[in-house]
Order: C-alpha cells, then structure tokens, then sequence
C-alpha cells in the first residue's frame, strides 16, 4: 500500500482506471456499451422522472438519446461509466461512474450513480460501491476515494455515511446546475480507512447475514462501527 503519512517521497501515482469489468457475489459491472445497455437502461428508468432531480443530466426521450448523453458526458469528463446489472436479473438496472480522476495525487471519485428503482436497497447496489472502491484501492492504488453530492440530496448524503465515506464540508455556491445553485456536500474515504471498510462491506454481504426472507441481520452502519 502506498504511505499515508506526510512523507510521501516514495509515492507513485495511481494507475488510470481500465473499462474492466467487475464481478461480484451480487452484481457485475461493465464498462456502458450503447449496443448492450441502452434499451434496457432507458426501460428501467423511464418514467421515474424524479431519479433525474439531483442529476446534471434531465431524463431522455429515447434509449439512445439516454446513451448518447452518457456517453458525451463520459467523454467530457473524462470519465469511465460503468453499467450495474444485478446476477439475479442479468439485466442493467443503473451506472455509475470513476471521474474527476488525478493519478498523481492518487484521488479518485465515484459520481453519476443511477440506481433504477430495482437496484435501490439492494445487495447488488452495495456491492457495485464495494466493487469500485475495491478496484481503486486495491489495484489502482489511489489514497483519496471521493463522494460529492447536492447538499439539499439527504437520500445521497445518507447513501454516503452508510457506505463508510466521512463527510469533510460544503462547498458553497459550488456550481451551477441546470438554471440552480447548488452548494456540494464533500465526502471521502482514506486508504488507511479502507481495510475495516472492505471487513464491513464483506460481512454485510456474506449470505449468512440475511435471513430466508432476504431481510439482513446486521446493517452496513453496525458493522462498520464495530470495526472503529
């Protein structure tokens, strides 16, 4: 693991993030393809127009309109999307994205998360955020592993403590998104930090800590608390 401490003269910059595909217990993410994910995709989110609210995007009038728009988006920011397809269903139910990347000071954030209606609460949306923090640490080697979000976006602020980020502030008057202001909330997970985050993610998703009724034993939180 790369130092943490203020002496990082034997640092060496994290590797750029590949469109690899990680497979979980619960979920496999892909990097997006037009071709695969579109119509899927667009199925599980049209309609809910409200998923859009918090998102810099507005909902599309069409499968492809909804890809092309990522896909411009990706290249913009020099992103690299990923589509979720949960393994029970094997069919794509949201994305989310590595972007605002700095290999030299080893800071990376996850941002444009999508979860369709059928991935919300689930193992398979959980395990897609464990699988990316996973690749960025592990075998990308980065420190810094960030989650931003509208401050007013109490369902991504809650989303972000849950999955073990630490909140650091907010950036006032951060941005303007779609005609609004919008003031950041700012959250991040440490390197040094990962290791009693990766030993929580895995319980929370061992099968044994869910009942016959697929009702977990344990929460997230809990188990990421007994781990301080």
């Amino acid at each position: 693991m790369n130092p943490t401490t203020a002496d990082l003269q034997n640092w060496k910059a994290a590797a750029l993030p590949q469109p690899t595909t990680l497979r979980g217990r619960y979920v496999v993410l892909e990097p997006l393809d037009c071709a695969r994910h579109a119509q899927p995709l667009w199925q599980a989110l049209h309609g809910q127009d409200e998923l859009w609210t918090w998102m810099a995007a507005s909902s599309s009038t069409s499968p492809e309109e909804l890809v092309t728009s990522l896909e411009r988006w990706q290249e913009k920011e020099r992103a690299l999307l990923f589509a979720i397809v949960p393994m029970d269903t094997g069919t794509p139910a949201g994305w989310a994205s590595y972007m605002r990347i700095e290999p030299a000071h080893g800071v990376i954030e996850v941002g444009n998360v999508m979860f369709s209606p059928a991935l919300q609460r689930t193992r398979a949306a959980t395990e897609a955020i464990y699988l990316m923090a996973r690749y960025a640490f592990e075998d990308l080697g980065y420190r810094r592993y960030e989650w931003k979000c509208n401050a007013q976006n109490e369902a991504s602020r809650r989303a972000a403590l849950r999955f073990g980020f630490a909140f650091e502030g907010i950036f006032r008057q951060h941005m303007v998104v779609k005609g609004r202001n919008r003031d950041t909330a700012w959250f991040a997970m440490l390197d040094a930090e990962w290791p009693a985050r990766k030993r929580a993610f895995e319980a929370w998703l061992d099968p044994a800590n869910f009942d016959a009724a697929g009702r977990q034993r344990a929460s997230l939180s809990s188990l990421a608390s007994a781990e301080k």
